[in-house]
């Protein structure tokens, strides 16, 4: 998820933990733990850009980065207020700070590897990484904790409820996905199409629209679907695989060709411009949703280089370019269906 909403979670958790010993400083420190995870993007600039994606919500958003980690923030700052709140409580703080920052991005479309050192990126895909319906009304109920005494009897219940209300919210994002997934069979065969290894996840901003996709051996097929109106098949979108093209790159040192399947679960496709082939991460979505038609293309990806048939160069792509043509006005129709 996004900064703010980890800030937002590892806050509250702490509030939750020690808010009425600590007072407002046991938010601040949680606040803090909680976007410790994220400093793993600090590396990327002095990494390959696919091993930088790969060491993206590795090691940091792992068990046991938590289990290392807290007990030295626990120690340093139980020494730093000279041992005026028990180690133990600073101990259990700091873990259940961190540990729900990769817990949340479980849901989120690329996940985390929670359990390093094993090569196992968990992914529930049910969650946008901003959504301001799921971050919103949990930092107002935080915020209005923090704003009474650490003593006032509603300090503790605002808080709890801003909790409760993160963890319905990912509940339903499980739910809807579910039922996405179930029907999504026959959305295709409404555009007489039979497609195999569907997947599913939340458009941007919003769990109340969906994108679902299939394959066969040719083609990808994104659809998608409002929870408040009908399967529009005249939005489908149909992606030529063209996995040829990966199987054929020659690579200077490193082969990266596994770890881009890996990386993009194998939702991928692929294009040659000029003499940069282009490896497309489809789980990201494309623009057309949010150009109204007029702009389509993968949003994340990789552009490889290509010298004397030799990838000697790789760069990260994205799809800004695809958002000139935004229409904010539009996507809003999409998602609750007002062209209907």
């Amino acid at each position: 998820m996004d900064s703010i909403t980890q800030i937002v979670l590892g806050a509250a958790v702490a509030e939750a933990v020690a808010g009425r010993k600590m007072g407002g400083k046991a938010a601040l420190w949680g606040a803090i733990a909680g976007t410790l995870p994220d400093l793993d993007v600090f590396l990327s600039p002095f990494n390959h850009p696919i091993d930088a994606a790969l060491m993206h919500r590795g090691f940091s958003h792992s068990i046991v980065f938590a289990l290392l980690t807290s007990p030295v923030l626990a120690w340093l700052i139980h020494r730093l207020y000279k041992k005026k709140h028990p180690f133990n409580l600073w101990l259990k703080l700091f873990f259940l700070a961190i540990i729900t920052h990769p817990m949340l991005d479980i849901f989120t479309n690329y996940g985390t590897e929670f359990f390093w050192p094993f090569s196992l990126r968990i992914t529930f895909n049910s969650v946008f990484v901003l959504d301001p319906l799921y971050t919103i009304p949990f930092a107002i109920c935080l915020l209005i904790s923090l704003f009474l005494r650490r003593d006032h009897r509603l300090r503790s219940k605002f808080n709890w409820a801003g909790i409760i209300y993160s963890c319905a919210y990912l509940a339903w994002g499980v739910i809807v996905k579910l039922t996405i997934l179930s029907n999504a069979d026959g959305y295709f065969a409404k555009s007489e199409i039979k497609a195999e290894r569907i997947m599913a996840g939340p458009m941007p901003l919003t769990s109340f629209y969906w994108m679902f996709m299939g394959e066969d051996k040719q083609n990808y097929y994104v659809g998608y679907k409002s929870l408040f109106g009908k399967y529009q098949s005249d939005d489908l979108e149909i992606i030529p695989k063209r996995h040829e093209l990966l199987d054929q790159l020659s690579w200077k040192g490193k082969n990266y060709t596994e770890k881009l399947k890996f990386i993009s679960n194998n939702y991928f496709a692929m294009d040659s411009v000029e003499n940069e082939i282009r490896f497309y991460d489809l789980r990201f979505g494309t623009t057309c949703q949010f150009t109204n038609g007029k702009r389509c293309g993968p949003i994340m990806g990789y552009g490889m280089v290509v010298d004397n048939g030799v990838v000697n160069k790789t760069t990260n792509i994205r799809g800004t370019r695809q958002f000139e043509n935004l229409n904010f006005d539009a996507y809003w129709n999409k998602i609750f269906a007002l062209y209907e």
